[in-house]
């Protein structure tokens, strides 16, 4: 069968990646096109555009990038129609991939949503548009689906969570190894994930590194996102304790101390690997004004949400500063503190269940559900 593919960012590749090769062992015969990045590109198949033109990032951003915005979903229901595909699979990155399965289902394109988008959070009243647009959708959050089915009355799979998958299937890092080819000391690692995005980039990471010199005892280093290069990150690299390395997040985390956060699909990727984190979030002053008034959740990060409680420290808009920055992570440095973090990620782990997501949404988007 054909299958064309719609992932808007960084993990949406790594997870519609995986899902690539999952549907490939329930059709060997399986043709994909799709909109992604290169993780799904090595997997096989026709890359049409890469996530990279797609991100924008906050409200005022994407108003600015309207016309981008526009021409691309023009140009991508064109190229549907064209390839028609036997199945249209949706991964998360909501502001686009409604406007395309609106226009898609009447045409008869069967339409298969993987990640829900986070309507939980804000713009609850899209499940109108889920229920016309969606043949069959599938969840990663354990509370997504109760959300779903008590609140909602639509019936959803919950097929657990792809990270755990992506991370159990990890191959393990040699750390001497590790640290010699990317040239970094004995220090203790304290790992700094400023986001994929140029945007979010510039806000974070200048105040995530404000703290190095209060900490000269570790090393800090940047994970690179495999959407920017180089050439942008050093702008930032000004003192002999800060380190860069491009595109190995997992094998950075694997061995880190700590790490600084950016809040997303990372503090859940950080809390798997077992890492002590502070999550950093600031937008623009008018972004976040927005936002403040039309999301309703007590917390932003993925940890804190599913465990419904604070288990990671939160450091949001104004209190995203060196002061409180410095507080956090010397806690973070502490045993007492660490303790409890092991016993609470843990938990988490639990909550998201067993692994096998990928297989489990393959084997059903496969099957004739309709």
């Amino acid at each position: 069968m054909k299958y064309y593919i719609i992932a808007g960012e960084a993990s949406g590749d790594l997870h519609a990646a995986n899902l690539m090769k999952a549907i490939l062992q329930e059709d060997v015969h399986a043709e994909f096109r799709f909109w992604g990045g290169d993780l799904m590109e090595a997997v096989g198949g026709t890359l049409v555009k890469h996530y990279r033109e797609l991100a924008f990032m906050g409200f005022l951003e994407v108003v600015m990038n309207l016309r981008t915005i526009t021409k691309n979903i023009t140009f991508c229901k064109k190229d549907i129609a064209a390839y028609h595909p036997d199945k249209l699979i949706f991964i998360d990155y909501p502001g686009f991939n409604f406007r395309i399965m609106k226009w898609a289902k009447p045409l008869g394109f069967e339409t298969h949503y993987y990640i829900s988008p986070q309507i939980w959070a804000w713009k609850e009243g899209r499940i109108k548009d889920i229920k016309r647009d969606v043949d069959e959708m599938y969840v990663i959050l354990p509370f997504e689906k109760d959300f779903y089915e008590k609140k909602h009355n639509f019936p959803v799979h919950f097929v657990g969570h792809p990270l755990l998958d992506a991370i159990k299937d990890k191959t393990p890092v040699d750390e001497y190894e590790f640290r010699k080819a990317n040239g970094l000391s004995d220090k203790p690692i304290i790992a700094l994930l400023p986001g994929s995005r140029q945007q979010e980039i510039k806000k974070m990471l200048a105040l995530m590194l404000s703290v190095v010199k209060d900490f000269p005892k570790y090393q800090f280093v940047i994970a690179g996102a495999p959407s920017q290069n180089f050439d942008f990150y050093k702008q930032f690299i000004d003192n002999e304790n800060i380190n860069f390395i491009s595109n190995k997040t997992y094998d950075l985390l694997s061995l880190a101390t700590a790490a600084l956060v950016t809040s997303g699909t990372a503090t859940l990727e950080t809390a798997l690997f077992k890492v002590p984190q502070v999550v950093c979030y600031k937008s623009s002053n008018i972004s976040y004004q927005i936002a403040k008034r039309i999301v309703d959740l007590k917390y932003i990060s993925l940890v804190n949400l599913i465990m419904d409680r604070e288990v990671v420290k939160e450091l949001i808009q104004n209190e995203l500063n060196t002061k409180n920055l410095k507080t956090e992570l010397s806690k973070l440095l502490t045993e007492e503190y660490r303790a409890q973090l092991f016993n609470d990620y843990y938990d988490l782990e639990q909550k998201l269940g067993g692994s096998g997501a990928s297989k489990n949404t393959a084997k059903l988007i496969v099957k004739n559900l309709n």
